[in-house]
């Protein structure tokens, strides 16, 4: 029994530092490991809506906002090396440009942050001691920046006391690192840095994919409905307040049911989407665009418009929709489109106007179109709006 409690004790004894070291080691990496955990919640965040969307057995693929996009580790970010010291300077930008980085340097802090602003980095290698402005200033004044992405910081210092380490990683450092230490372990924390920014570079695109496909159509690739909200409204509020005209136009496809119900859906999808491509075809200005509403219905937005001008692009719409049939699967079809034309210049009082109320009354004189006849426009009597209803169609 004495044997093995000395034993016991001896194990005890060893275990320990290593322990010690442990906790030592994580608290060093801790920016590190905390950047890579968040990007790895964010990762999870897109992952459970994977698996949501993968649940409904209605959707097979949803596409690439449901997968971690490939990071891109083939090019080296861009190292700015800051210090007052032109000889470290030199010689770290030498073996730093030797493992594949592009290099940019700055001899102090206020060069560094003109340096960020002009031509950005993502990686700083900044020293901690500087006379215009230290290290600790350096970080958190690019931490309360506005850049282009995130940046990683590592501060490379003579000085490795405890309360230097912590103080810098309270700044905002991502590493600490003592001037000591060999270039290999330098070179392996910029790999880190790299993995991170690549991470984050994936991340953004994933979501920046995410929120496109939020605003759009599957089956045109055309806007869609709360794209037009958003956009429209924000438009509306921008010729409030400087002036300016807008006209809209509310499509919908002639007889598309029937179409369905003869040549069947996948046809009408064919439909749908040649539809899309010849209203593009019909608007060469940036500043025009369309959105799929629901079903066969479109609006068409022509910024600095008149009523005029506006009757001219729907009249070029409905020529190009019917001057050839659209090619299926199950054939030709010939197609049609009815037009409903509403705009500013119709209303008296401007400040009344909202995208529900354009919308209404392009769609009565849509309704005025269809009743006529089919594949005709329809404008707007002169004041009609605010005021809705058929009475408002001439």
């Amino acid at each position: 029994m004495a044997h093995l409690r000395r034993a016991t004790r001896a194990r005890r004894r060893t275990a320990a530092p290593r322990q010690h070291l442990s906790r030592k080691i994580s608290s060093a990496d801790a920016p590190a490991a905390g950047a890579a955990l968040d990007a790895s919640a964010q990762l999870q965040e897109l992952g459970d809506d994977a698996t949501q969307d993968r649940s409904n057995k209605m959707e097979d693929d949803l596409g690439p906002t449901t997968q971690i996009m490939t990071l891109p580790f083939g090019t080296p970010p861009k190292v700015l090396l800051v210090d007052d010291d032109e000889l470290v300077v030199a010689n770290l930008k030498e073996l730093v440009a030797a493992a594949g980085f592009e290099v940019d340097t700055a001899s102090g802090g206020v060069a560094a942050l003109a340096s960020l602003q002009q031509n950005f980095s993502p990686i700083v290698i900044l020293d901690l001691k500087m006379p215009d402005m230290d290290g600790l200033a350096l970080c958190r004044a690019i931490r309360e920046g506005n850049w282009p992405g995130y940046v990683y910081m590592v501060l490379l210092t003579i000085r490795n006391a405890e309360e230097d380490i912590l103080a810098g990683l309270a700044a905002g450092a991502d590493d600490y690192m003592s001037k000591k230490t060999s270039f290999a372990q330098l070179l392996a924390r910029l790999r880190t840095g790299q993995r991170i920014l690549a991470l984050e570079h994936s991340l953004k695109e994933a979501l920046a994919e995410k929120r496109r496909l939020t605003m759009t159509d599957a089956l045109t690739g055309a806007p869609n409905r709360r794209y037009f909200q958003r956009r429209l409204t924000r438009e509306l509020e921008r010729i409030f307040r400087f002036g300016g005209e807008l006209c809209l136009l509310s499509l919908d496809i002639d007889r598309f049911k029937t179409i369905n119900d003869r040549y069947g859906h996948a046809s009408g999808d064919s439909v749908l989407r040649e539809f899309v491509r010849r209203i593009g075809q019909c608007l060469p200005r940036n500043s025009d665009w369309c959105a799929r509403m629901g079903g066969e219905e479109f609006v068409v937005v022509l910024e600095e418009t008149t009523l005029g001008g506006a009757e001219k692009v729907a009249e070029r719409l409905r020529e190009a929709i019917a001057s050839a049939p659209v090619r299926t699967r199950a054939g030709l079809i010939n197609v049609t489109v009815s037009i409903g034309v509403s705009g500013l210049e119709s209303a008296t009082d401007r400040s009344q106007i909202t995208v529900e109320s354009l919308l209404s009354l392009a769609d009565t004189c849509l309704y005025a179109s269809k009743e006529g006849g089919r594949n005709r426009v329809t404008l707007p009597h002169a004041n009609a709006l605010p005021r809705m209803g058929r009475s408002a169609v001439g």
